[in-house]
């Protein structure tokens, strides 16, 4: 993620803002040019000041509160590049399930900056693409079992119950997890969807079990063994997390989303110009600098090279709050192999984007 400023006054602005909080200037995230735009109305469109020759109209879910993202003013699309790939969200009129959506459509979109900013095929329903990507953001009924989020052929469900910080930290110990955030979750499954287009579909099945194993185990005896027996006890020596022993599908889905965590929080390192270099340390290591495009890099190591020190310095800081790390984790070796796949695929498909 990048940092944002507005062009009306200078202030540094998050990427969710839809205002300057210095000047009150309106904002809109156009995903054309990924800037975050000051913006003006005129007329029925508005004006971006980061493209004053284009005019733009706000997605129609910023009526919600719910989306700051812009699209030209003549597309057809009453949603954003992100938005449209909604196929159902809760009911609005209950106060609460607004504002847990709103947190869900925040870390939606953050998922979306970084997919378009890989260049990975994002289709979305009426696209003709036979496999399009689509969301369900489901209520808990009154009487019914409960909604778990998953993936099944393109389709992502995000239980809204997700979004409730209490009932995801609670979920969060009792299964034993290392983390649990909504944008962790869009990021896993997501990953899934990616895994039927660049592995199952794009050829790449035989390098894929020689990594991760063969996906044609049974799924649920895994998914029971796992639950009954937990992760091996050296888990930790071939994969980034406990749960993606439970399947070769989850180690693939664990990956993918710590790859996206490390491409993401990279950039956001790289924006503010940060540097490691501890005074005690003798290992060369543990200094590194940001100054390269993660989304852009050929090599995966100068990630990773990169973002073992930034792991050392950000748990360094959160234990100096007393809060716990912010990257729990380990990358040993096997998991270094396995995202250097993921990292090959995603170059085919932003090379195969143009």
């Amino acid at each position: 993620m990048q940092l944002f400023k507005c062009q009306h006054c200078g202030h540094v602005v998050y990427f969710e803002n839809t205002a300057c909080i210095r000047c009150g200037t309106m904002l809109g995230y156009l995903p054309d040019l990924a800037r975050l735009s000051a913006v003006e109305p005129e007329g029925a469109a508005w004006i971006a000041r980061a493209n004053p020759l284009v005019r733009y109209r706000f997605c129609r879910n910023w009526e919600q509160h719910a989306c700051n993202w812009m699209l030209p003013a003549g597309d057809e699309n009453p949603y954003c590049r992100a938005c449209r790939h909604n196929r159902t969200v809760p009911d609005l009129s209950n106060p609460d399930h607004h504002r847990a959506w709103q947190k869900i459509e925040a870390a939606k979109r953050r998922l979306f900056y970084t997919l378009l900013r890989l260049r990975l095929p994002t289709p979305t329903l009426g696209s003709g693409d036979p496999q399009p990507l689509v969301f369900d953001f489901l209520a808990d009924p009154p009487n019914g079992p409960k909604v778990m989020t998953g993936h099944d052929n393109g389709l992502i469900t995000i239980a809204l119950a997700e979004a409730d910080d209490a009932a995801r930290e609670s979920a969060r110990v009792s299964m034993g997890e290392l983390y649990r955030t909504l944008l962790g979750h869009f990021r896993h499954e997501v990953g899934h969807y990616y895994w039927d287009r660049l592995g199952r579909d794009g050829g790449a099945l035989d390098s894929f079990r020689a990594l991760f194993g063969d996906e044609r185990a049974d799924y649920a005896q895994a998914l029971d063994h796992h639950y009954r027996q937990g992760a091996p006890d050296d888990w930790q020596s071939s994969y980034v997390s406990a749960y993606a022993t439970m399947h070769p599908w989850e180690d693939w889905a664990e990956t993918w989303a710590h790859y996206l965590h490390i491409v993401d929080t990279l950039e956001m390192a790289g924006a503010f110009g940060i540097r490691i270099a501890p005074d005690i340390a003798t290992d060369p290591a543990m200094e590194t600098d940001f100054l390269f495009d993660p989304h852009r890099v050929t090599d995966v190591h100068r990630l990773i090279d990169a973002w073992l020190p930034l792991t050392y310095a950000v748990n360094s800081l959160n234990r100096a709050m007393g809060q716990p790390d912010l990257y729990p984790f380990l990358i040993p070796p096997p998991v270094v192999d396995k995202m250097a796949y993921i990292h090959g695929l995603i170059r085919q498909a932003g090379a195969s984007a143009g």
